[in-house]
């Protein structure tokens, strides 16, 4: 009876050695403060039963940053909102470069809750000052090489990613992607913003217009010198131009005036 008793207590510590560990889970052993090493393998281990193991998961993770307001180069308000991918790179930091409070330093598993957190504010961080230094739109006509907010996605998704990068290595996190998946003038400049694109719309449009038109009258000038349909003079070359250009840029259809007025010699 004497005997039994300590075996089964020996019996009883042996069995909390024993755990299993599935793919991508990874636990950190600590023996009374000490690190002893990351098993990342998969299958039912046993180790010393007074071997503290945290629990961490390797599996990529998927977060929707809210819309924030930021500035843009040029001082505008705009609202952009991103999707982040992001996995543990190294078990060690974040276990003990992070908030041991933070973290559940006396539970069995690191807080996922914690580590959101941490990831959520450096991303917002790296947010903020990577679309602080682009406009929204191009500035500059002359330059059509211009990154912009709204035309130069997959490179401000690169920058954005090396930032974010650096901010959670020293955590020993990593991002898989971050990519920028809302992008807005902010409301109280919005109205105006839209008016402006409008306007820049409509400008495009009409040089356009106007470019077409030129081409048309120059073709319809070479063709009745061409072909010998009729002789014209400098000023009736010039209504002629006129005319024509007032009708194709025209905003609605025109109705042609007939002059019937002639001249005896």
């Amino acid at each position: 009876m004497g005997i039994s008793i300590p075996l089964f207590i020996i019996f009883i510590l042996g069995c909390v050695g024993y755990f299993v560990q599935e793919p991508n889970v990874a636990r950190v052993m600590i023996f009374f403060g000490k690190y002893k090493g990351t098993c990342k393998k998969v299958g039912y281990f046993w180790v010393n039963p007074f071997m503290s193991r945290k629990k961490l998961s390797l599996r990529i993770r998927n977060m929707d940053i809210e819309p924030i307001k930021v500035n843009d180069k040029i001082g505008n308000p705009v609202l952009i909102g991103m999707v982040l991918v992001w996995r543990i790179k190294d078990t060690y930091k974040v276990v003990f470069d992070l908030d041991s409070q933070s973290l559940g330093a006396q539970t069995a598993s690191v807080s996922n809750a914690a580590l959101q957190n941490f990831v959520r504010i450096q991303s917002d961080a790296a947010l903020r000052e990577v679309t602080g230094h682009f406009a929204y739109d191009q500035t500059d006509s002359n330059n059509p090489n211009e990154l912009t907010l709204r035309d130069s996605g997959n490179e401000i998704n690169d920058l954005l990613e090396k930032k974010i990068n650096e901010r959670l290595a020293m955590a020993g996190m990593e991002v898989v992607e971050a990519r920028l998946n809302y992008l807005a003038y902010a409301p109280e400049i919005a109205a105006v913003m839209l008016r402006r694109q409008q306007a820049s719309a409509i400008i495009m449009a009409r040089e356009k217009i106007v470019e077409g038109a030129v081409s048309m009258v120059e073709m319809a000038l070479d063709n009745l010198e061409k072909n010998q349909v009729v002789k014209l003079s400098n000023d009736q070359k010039a209504t002629m131009v006129g005319n024509l250009l007032a009708v194709l840029c025209a905003d609605e259809p025109l109705t042609p005036t007939l002059s019937t007025n002639t001249k005896s010699e």
